[in-house]
């Protein structure tokens, strides 16, 4: 078997499967809104590996995190998928990429995962959630649980109407998805202030990137750990937690979110895992006055 990015938590064992590396993309499309003073400042330690100043581009990733825990199978989102029409979204569109092929290298098969946690239903993050059978999308986890915030569920539904920042970037996500999922009965919309996993695994909400955006805490004998989804674009967020990429629905709020979670995982000396950190794709970080920095990037064996 390949060797894969795999790292022990407690009782809890978790493999990073890559659907797409070494993505590149411009830096004042991401960040707008961003001084680009931030990145010159940071750049001797965000580059070549997280900000390519020559292109001034943002390098990232597009990857799934795999926990076993108590005997199950959890997928941490499902990235972006195969054969999707995105027309707002043309880097997302018309993808063959061979995850499944790579969940297999993992040791996974589709009928063996049992939940699949979406920490927000953006496209990149949920579409492997179904896959083509007979032209039409169909569950590619057929026997997994499709844990979803009720808030994000309803935020994106066509039917509702509802106007979003993202706005047409969003055309088909919900529709080939997400609405399949529920279709076949698979879903579990939460709603409150948490939703248990397991022993080791809790979802929180963390408002602001979209409205149901949501963290996963992993918990096991003395080890802490937080998944966090789109909390984080870019390791500069670190250093620079009030800088906002475009996506977030709203950025006062992802802000405020984003130093709130930082802020737990340097007290309580977690692993942060982002969705599209490239390079070690997770890291300790500590409090550097009133902002953070990195302790340490993760060792996978």
């Amino acid at each position: 078997m390949e060797r894969m990015d795999t790292i022990s938590l407690g009782d809890v064992e978790i493999t990073r499967v890559t659907e797409v590396r070494g993505m590149s993309l411009p830096r004042d499309a991401v960040f707008p809104d961003v001084d680009a003073g931030h990145w010159r400042e940071h750049q001797h330690w965000l580059a070549p590996e997280y900000f390519d100043p020559a292109a001034d581009e943002v390098r990232a990733s597009v990857q799934t995190w795999v926990l076993r825990s108590e005997g199950r199978t959890i997928l941490v989102d499902t990235g972006i998928g195969n054969g999707r029409e995105r027309p707002y979204m043309p880097v997302f569109a018309h993808l063959d990429t061979d995850f499944l092929g790579e969940l297999a290298t993992a040791g996974v098969r589709p009928e063996d995962v049992d939940v699949v946690v979406c920490t927000h239903l953006h496209g990149d993050h949920v579409g492997w959630n179904t896959h083509l059978v007979d032209r039409e999308w169909q569950p590619t986890f057929p026997n997994a649980e499709y844990v979803v915030a009720r808030a994000d569920f309803e935020y994106w539904n066509p039917e509702n109407q509802i106007r979003t920042r993202s706005g047409r970037r969003m055309q088909n996500v919900f529709e080939d998805s997400v609405a399949p999922v529920h279709r076949a009965g698979q879903t579990v919309l939460w709603e409150g202030d948490h939703h248990d996993v397991d022993a080791h695994l809790r979802i929180e909400p963390a408002p602001g990137h979209t409205p149901g955006s949501s963290v996963l805490h992993l918990r096991s004998g003395t080890e802490r750990a937080v998944f966090v989804g789109d909390l984080l674009h870019s390791p500069l967020q670190i250093a620079e937690p009030d800088c906002s990429p475009c996506f977030d629905e709203d950025e006062a709020r992802a802000s405020t979110e984003r130093r709130r979670i930082l802020g737990w995982t340097a007290d309580h000396n977690a692993l942060l895992f982002p969705a599209h950190f490239p390079g070690p794709g997770a890291a300790q970080v500590r409090r550097d006055g009133g902002r953070f920095a990195v302790k340490e990037w993760a060792t996978w064996r």
